[in-house]
This record gives C-alpha cells, structure tokens and sequence, in this order.
C-alpha cells in the first residue's frame, strides 16, 4: 500500500466513489460520516492524509482542521477539502484557516491524485528530516548514524502550519512569467497585499532567478502558449543548488488540471489550479514561506548533529567516530593508487600532572591549545583528530618515512617551542608532546590482487604499530617521535 486516506463525508455515494478512485491508486481508505468519534479512529488508524467534505452534520471542514491540529500525533497529517461549488469566499477562508487544499465537485481524478502525491510526500519529507536518528551518511562516514541534534531553543514554528501567521522576517519571492507585461501585472496586484519582496524574471533570463538574494518562493507561470518551457524551468529550478529549497508554486494561466497536476507531479509544492488570484496567492505564499522555515530549521538540526557526533566538542577536532572510517578510506584509496601514507599517534606528556597542579580547567585549555597548534601545522590533506583524553591521531596521505619524520618533528617543535599561556596562571606552562609513526609499505602494483586485503587490514595494523611507536618515544625520554620501519 502507498498509504492510508481517511475519507470523511455523510453522503455514502461520495465516500464510495472516492474510495473506489484511491483504491485503484493502491490506497487503503478508510471512511468515516463525521466529526463524532473521528479522533479515535484517527489515531487508530494514523492516516497519512485525510479528505473531508467541507460540510459535515456535525460541523465543516474548518472544525476538522482544530481538531487534527489539536492532536499532536496528528498535526502533521494534511487535509484536502471538497466543496460543492466554486465558493471562492469560502475557498479562501478554508485556506487562511490552514487546509491544505480545496478542490470542487466534480473532481478531477488526475488533479486528486496529483494533489494526494505532492502531500504525501511533503509529508514524508518532513518526517524524514525529523527523525532523531536513521540513513546512514555513506558519503561522509560510513556506517555513522545522522545523529540528529535536538530542536533549536527558542524555535516555535508550529506543528501544523496556518496560512494567516505573519512570517518573522519578509521573504524574497520571485515571480517569473513569460513576458514582462504579464510580470508587471502580477507584481502590481501583490504589491499592497504583502511585505514580501517582489522579484521581477522572465523566461528568456531566468538564470536571475538563481543569483543573490536567493528566493524563498517562486511563483512560476505556466503559459498555455509555452506550457512546455515552463514544466521545462520547473524541472531545472529543482535541480540547481540555489533553487532547490525554494517552494515553488506554479500558476497555469488557463484552468487545465491537467497541467496543475503535471505541476505537482514533476515537484512543484502547490500550484494556483483556477489561475493567478492575488489574494489566493498570498495565502499560499505564506503557507509555503512558514513550511520552508520549518523545513530549513530541520535541515540545520541535522547538520548541527552531524557535526556534533563528528567533532569533539571541546577541541572541534574530528572524533574517533569520524577518524576511524576516514583511516580506513584513506587505506584503501592508497592501496588502489599504489601509494603508501603514513598514521601518527600523539600524545602530551605528563598531562596528568598538569590537570593536578593547575586544575582541570587548566588542563582543557592546554588541550584546546594543543588542537589549535596540531591543525595549524599539519597540511590541508591531512586529517587531525582527538582520539582520547590527550591523545590524537594524524593521518597524512600519500606520505612516505622522510616526510612523516619530517612533520612529526614539525609538530614537536610546534608544542614545545612556546609555553601556553592559561589564563589566572602566572607562568605560562610547558608542554611538550611524543609521537609515534607507521608508514604503510606500498602494494606491489594497483593491480596486485592482494589490495583489497590490503585495504582492509592496513589501518588497523598501522595503529597498532603507531601505539608501539608512540611508546617506545614515551620509553626514550619524551618530547620526540619514534618510528616504525614498515616490513618487507
């Protein structure tokens, strides 16, 4: 099943028609005649979209939209209402209220099932993006979760978005027709109507449309004329890096439902089926707007985790997490190429006496410092990470003994050459650092069947041998590195 409608209306004929047309679209329905015990069996039964009469015998549409809103476990589920006529008065109410959309009697079963897609499958994206946990990243770390971080404080976007909220700030709207006469038009009839900012483009120009500001919604004419240029820039406004967050909403400039729902099918968020209507079109832009806050308040929830499960929050080096699998990457890519790198593990001396005589803040602080000088001297190519309490590993790519030995040694000096200064301490600290190497042996050829084998283990054996290394240096007095000749 492609997911669960619930179909509310008293009229039997209505429902079973409906039923029959979602049906054979792979739905499972579920009906119901009204308001009475509806929120039992909407949680029962956990629809993925509802499609409700706009008068009910126990209230209307607008009575159901409270009631789903009011439902925590529900308020995401999006809401389609059917009127009897072409009501625009109330057409526009349902909107301002938050219904999703309202269709009119008779329905158009390609623009229906059109409209039931594009919902559902915001809906979809929404749950994704709130999941606390779930995909894997194989691009960035293989086999690390997305770590999801919580909610932003202070962020109070709703559960449900209503159309009538004022945006905090106002957004760049982009308005983009065939001919400036037609552009000219639609900006006048929406300028009192909004405090958005109202960007004129054209077909012929459109590349405007992706340069700065970048736009928060786009209204996209669809001429009947050039129906076919403008599903065209649809398409390629979803496919470019600074469009592809933007809410799009397409106005086809004859009443083709059809065409709407070719609209919607091709990635359009919504679109305005009867035509431009300025007010009709404020409604939906800021519905869109406020979607699109939630949306970018999420997709930065999930960076900010990404990077908090990747990084270790008091030096902002990477993490174990993260240096494992890059370790292991960076074994197999040399192995493809027939190269050998190099592992450093590196750790401060005496750190405990540190954290005893001057305190542990004292401590993190020559840790931080320690991170700060550790990155500034390695190269852009390499990777430095915490690993432990004072621990850190370095990994340096397609680096052979001489130029390991000679960042090793570039490290130490970068330690040892200036105390740190800790705040509250009168005297800055000493520190200084040993540090254990393994440098791979080059596979024979690229070609050599043994490479994935060698891709392998490598990292593994390395670290073994830089953990030898670093305590043989420990075991020869400190402040220096040691390292281990790779085998034949």
């Amino acid at each position: 099943m492609q997911g669960t409608i619930v179909i509310i209306d008293a009229i039997s004929t209505n429902r079973i028609m409906l039923k029959v047309q979602l049906s054979s679209a792979w739905y499972h329905v579920v009906q119901a005649d009204g308001l009475t015990g509806l929120a039992d069996l909407l949680r029962r039964t956990r629809p993925d979209l509802i499609i409700s009469a706009m008068d009910l015998p126990d209230g209307t549409a607008l009575d159901l939209h409270a009631l789903v809103a009011g439902d925590t476990g529900l308020a995401a589920t999006p809401i389609i209402a059917i009127a009897p006529q072409n009501d625009h008065a109330a057409r526009l109410k349902a909107l301002a209220a938050g219904i999703d959309e309202v269709l009119v009697q008779p329905l158009d079963d390609m623009l229906l099932q059109a409209r039931i897609r594009s919902l559902i499958r915001t809906r979809s994206l929404i749950d994704d993006l709130r999941l606390q946990g779930g995909p894997r990243v194989p691009d960035l770390v293989p086999g690390l979760p997305t770590g999801l971080a919580e909610a932003a404080a202070g962020f109070t976007m709703p559960a449900r978005v209503t159309a009538p909220m004022v945006p905090v700030a106002p957004g760049n709207i982009a308005i983009v027709t065939d001919n400036p006469a037609t552009n000219a038009v639609w900006r006048a009839r929406l300028k009192g109507l909004t405090p958005h900012h109202l960007q004129g483009h054209q077909f012929a120009n459109a590349q405007t449309v992706m340069a700065a500001p970048e736009p928060d919604v786009i209204v996209l004419e669809l001429p009947q004329s050039h129906e076919g240029a403008g599903l065209r820039l649809l398409a390629d406004l979803l496919a470019r890096r600074a469009t592809r967050h933007a809410a799009i909403i397409c106005v086809p400039n004859s009443a083709s439902p059809a065409l709407a729902a070719e609209a919607l099918d091709r990635g359009a968020q919504d679109v305005l089926q009867n035509g431009f209507c300025g007010p009709e079109l404020i409604l939906r832009i800021n519905t869109q707007l406020h979607l699109k806050a939630r949306m970018d308040q999420m997709r930065s929830n999930m960076r900010d985790g990404l990077r908090a499960a990747l990084r270790d929050p008091m030096t902002g080096l990477f993490n174990r997490r993260y240096a494992m699998p890059w370790l292991s990457r960076t074994a197999r890519c040399s192995s493809d190429q027939g190269h050998s790198f190099a592992v450093m593990l590196a750790d401060l001396d005496h750190f405990k006496q540190i954290n005893d005589q001057f305190g542990h803040p004292a401590g993190d602080i020559v840790l931080v410092e320690t991170a700060r000088r550790l990155k500034a001297a390695s190269s852009s190519d390499d990777m430095v990470a915490r690993i432990g309490g004072e621990e850190f590993m370095i990994v340096l790519p397609q680096a052979g003994q001489n130029a390991a030995m000679l960042a090793a040694d570039r490290l130490c000096r970068t330690i040892n050459a200036t105390p740190f200064s800790v705040p509250g301490i009168s005297q800055p600290i000493t520190v200084t650092i040993s540090i254990g190497i393994a440098v791979s042996p080059p596979p024979a050829s690229p070609l050599d069947p043994s490479i994935g084998e060698f891709g392998d283990h490598i990292s593994d054996l390395l670290i073994t041998q830089a953990d030898r290394a670093l305590y043989q240096a420990k075991g020869a007095g400190r402040n220096q590195f040691t390292l281990i000749r790779p085998a034949a």
